[in-house]
Formats: C-alpha cells, structure tokens, sequence
C-alpha cells in the first residue's frame, strides 16, 4: 500500500517555540532542563517515579544509568501501540499506561533526566528493521522503515549522549535481541546484529535534536507514512521488531 501523501524530510520545525538543532548537538541551557507540555516531570508521578529510581543517588552519571535502565525495563515496549493523540506522548501518560513504543518511552526518559538536573533533549531518525515480523509489517503497508525512532539526548560530563530505551529486557531475551546498554559514557543505539549475527536495526536518515517533542510533526510525518491501520488501537502486542 503505498503512502496516503509524499513523506517528506521537513527543513524547520513544526512549532516556532521548540529549539531545533538539525545537525550536531545544542549549547547545554535552561531549555534541556524545564519541563515541557511532554517532558512534564512537575506532575507528582513522574518525580515519584524518578525520587524511587534514584533514591538518594548524587553522581549524576550513576544517575542518567538508573533512570535509563528503569524506563527501558519497567515500561514494557509495544509497537503496536502508536496512536495519532498528543496526551499519549507525555510523560505522565506514558508512565500511568506501562507499555509504549519508542517516541514516548523516550519522552519519559528525557523527563526523568531533567527532573534529575540532567539537560535532556530527545534525537529522532528514521530506521530500517530488518527483521520486522510479517504481522507487524503488514500492520505498517509492507514496510520496515520506521520513521522518527525516538531516543534521549543527555548531557552528561560535558557531551552529549544517545540512549534508546525502547526494548526492554525481556522482549529481548524472548526475541534473541542484544539488549542496548547504557554506561552514561558512550551512545547506547540500537544494535546492527541480533544475537544470532542476523542484521537487525540500520540507522538510515537523522532528524537532529529538539528541546521538545515535535509532535505535530511527527503527526504529520506518520500520517503521510503509514496506512490508517497502523494506527488502530488493539490491533496486537508486543512484537519486538520495531523501534
């Protein structure tokens, strides 16, 4: 099925309030460390669940670890859970409801880190999995892109790192997945092999940094993309090939 619109690679971003850095990273400031209609860390739950995590841990380091290793594997991964509502992406939402794909598991993450005192941004790209299940890929029009993976963007010992958090451990373990790890030192992305040396995950194309989650253009983006039912509610769970 091809796309309902071309699908294109937009230049700006979609809200003139969000800071865009298309290529590189931002000058670390104010803005990587507020809370944002998605990053809402001020709600009860989320500073509940990031005061739990770290419970009393000051090395800021040791902090970005737990609170990546919480999000990856307490909120379960579901790739058939993309919905086009906006209140789906907030962190709050994400954390009420246990199971996200990778967008929102990665709004919660760089919530949790601004919450922590960890400027925080969220990096989109698009990936090519190729090893999308026929169930899934069906769901997707044939495809095995997947347009704006979404991962965090921190800030720590003066440089910025990527940390995807979208599969959590025992999808993984069930998939034969390599599951990503974070040491707070280096990127943690997706892998290019599983752990049966099959080609997995290709990073393709990058969208850059935003001190915000561009959801409007990811809105649009996704509704160009994929067919209608991509995005119907209930329609499966948890297959792991997918970001």
């Amino acid at each position: 099925m091809p796309p309902r619109r071309p699908y294109h690679r937009h230049s700006t971003p979609m809200n003139s309030k969000l800071i865009f850095t298309p290529e590189g990273f931002p000058e670390p400031g104010p803005a990587y460390l507020a809370p944002t209609r998605f990053f809402d860390f001020d709600t009860p739950s989320v500073r509940a669940f990031v005061d739990e995590t770290l419970a009393g841990e000051r090395d800021e380091v040791a902090k970005a670890v737990k609170l990546y290793y919480a999000v990856r594997d307490r909120i379960r991964y579901d790739p058939f859970k993309v919905e086009l509502k906006p209140q789906l992406y907030q962190a709050s939402s994400v954390l009420a409801a246990g199971s996200a794909f990778c967008i929102p598991k990665a709004s919660l993450l760089v919530a949790c880190a601004r919450a922590a005192g960890i400027p925080c941004a969220i990096g989109l790209s698009d990936v090519r999995n190729h090893l999308t299940t026929p169930k899934l890929q069906q769901r997707m029009g044939g495809r095995d892109l997947f347009v704006h993976h979404g991962y965090a963007v921190m800030y720590l010992d003066g440089r910025w790192l990527k940390a995807a958090p979208a599969f959590n451990i025992e999808m993984c373990r069930r998939f034969d997945v390599l599951p990503t790890e974070f040491d707070g030192h280096s990127d943690a992305i997706f892998q290019q092999f599983d752990a049966r040396s099959r080609r997995h995950m290709e990073y393709v194309r990058d969208h850059g940094v935003w001190s915000d989650l561009p959801y409007q253009r990811i809105e649009m983006d996704f509704a160009a993309f994929y067919p209608e039912m991509f995005f119907q509610p209930g329609a499966g769970e948890g297959s792991l090939h997918s970001p």
